[in-house]
């Protein structure tokens, strides 16, 4: 196995090899357009290029801030124009300056605070909103600085609300707000203590190809990152690890546990992360680039496959037998695909991935990346079908087909198919022809590669 320990990585071989462990209107003073037509580039959204926005991205703003694409493409125009004319006037305010922000559904509003009543003609000759506040932002965020240096977790979120012109503390113990204000003697008229449920942690990605390491000692390879239910983690290699061992990330950060684990027969595990953890669906590609996984269609011999590991990184080879046996030093594994890829010590674990269709995880070999060599890898499926694992996928839903029947039968996302399994769908029996895990949006008719009607 291709499993590196953490003090020297296993040298030991087996006859067969070794195991591998400013707005439109009222910040710059531009017009608005009527609706439905394009926003006129003005400087500052030209010189931040709004116009090439992606349209994933509009599509996302649209879904999450409830905008058309025209009102996505405004907004972006404007936050760029009251971004630069909220620029011009804290320059030009300096120290009475005390912040700005935009409102309105597309942005069409900025707004600037000032402690000085004389600065407010400058700031609506600018274009915009102007607000004579208490405190300027720079006190502010000094009172604030102080906070942060003595702040525990009882207090674990601090700010400056510039639209209420106050410092806010947020407590998730009672009284915890009020004593870190007198601690640092900051004033409690610039505070504002709110209280909290929620206390933050980092937030980490699993992404195939990773490193991780063992309670215990040793290193391997995220495989591909999985969910169950609500439980996030990853699919790996059995023999990096047995059920209830922890695991920390590529960060050296607490990750999670091993649930289960088979190794030989098999050599297939999968991790439980933490609430820290998200699955993504991406395995590290060359030069630490994301690689996107959209299904897991296992791909006949002679198709080309690479390998993401931890230790050599990305690799790449083809197929040469599926449903081989294999026997190393600690036991015999069958059902595993053989393939022309090199890895070493570390790698084990790994992603296997063909185009953007997910093959499997790192088990064993023999040789290394410099001179060539011959790797094993357990087939991700069965390790989805054993544990009950959805693979994290990307990309879009295809939809329905045209003229596609009422759904209905036996067909269920979710569900690891083998090739020649049956199922019905909308009154008809279709026979998969590719192993794969179902998803939605590649139900039977939508899928001819993968499903043919009998």
């Amino acid at each position: 196995m291709l499993r590196r320990h953490a003090r020297a990585a296993c040298t030991a071989l087996a006859a067969a090899g070794m195991v591998l462990a400013g707005p439109q209107t009222g910040s710059a003073g531009a017009a608005q357009p009527s609706p439905g037509t394009a926003p006129a580039v003005q400087s500052a959204a030209r010189a931040l290029g709004t116009a090439e926005a992606r349209p994933e991205l509009l599509a996302a703003m649209g879904r999450d801030l409830g905008l058309t694409r025209t009102q996505a493409e405004r907004r972006l125009v404007n936050e760029a124009e009251a971004g630069a004319t909220a620029a011009r006037l804290r320059d030009r305010l300096a120290g009475s300056f005390a912040g700005a922000w935009v409102a309105g559904a597309e942005s069409g509003s900025l707004t600037v605070a000032t402690t000085r009543a004389a600065d407010l003609a400058a700031i609506r000759e600018a274009g915009a909103t102007a607000r004579l506040v208490r405190h300027d932002l720079s006190d502010l965020e000094r009172a604030k600085e102080a906070l942060d240096r003595a702040a525990g977790a009882d207090a674990p979120v601090r700010y400056v609300d510039v639209r209420a012109n106050v410092l806010v503390v947020e407590e998730v113990r009672a009284g915890a707000g009020a004593r870190l204000a007198a601690a640092t003697g900051v004033p409690r008229e610039l505070v504002r203590v709110v209280r909290s449920d929620a206390a933050p942690r980092p937030l980490y990605d699993i992404r195939g190809g990773d490193a991780y390491y063992m309670g215990g000692g040793g290193r391997c390879s995220v495989g591909f990152a999985v969910t169950r239910g609500t439980t996030q983690g990853f699919a790996t290699a059995g023999h990096c690890g047995r059920a209830g061992q922890s695991t920390s990330g590529y960060n050296q950060v607490a990750q999670g546990t091993f649930q289960a684990s088979v190794f030989p027969g098999s050599d297939m595990a999968w991790v439980a992360a933490n609430s820290s953890w998200t699955s993504t669906p991406y395995v590290k590609g060359a030069g630490g680039a994301n690689v996107q996984v959209t299904g897991s269609v296992l791909q006949t011999v002679g198709s080309s496959v690479c390998r993401s590991g931890s230790t050599t990184g990305w690799h790449c080879g083809t197929i040469q037998q599926h449903n081989t046996s294999v026997t190393y030093p600690e036991g015999t594994i069958s059902g595993v695909t053989r393939t022309t890829v090199c890895a070493e010590p570390g790698d084990s674990g790994g992603s296997y991935i063909s185009g953007s269709q997910a093959q499997g995880v790192t088990s064993g070999g023999s040789g290394n990346c410099s001179s060539g060599g011959t790797t094993f890898f357990q087939p991700l499926n069965p390790i989805l079908s054993n544990y009950g694992l959805t693979l994290k996928t990307g990309g879009t839903d295809p939809g329905p087909g045209p003229g596609e029947p009422e759904p209905g039968g036996t067909w269920k996302a979710g569900t690891v198919y083998a090739a020649g399994a049956t199922v019905t769908y909308g009154g008809s029996t279709y026979r998969c022809l590719q192993g794969h895990q179902a998803q939605s949006g590649w139900e039977p008719p939508n899928v001819p590669a993968l499903w043919q009607r009998v």
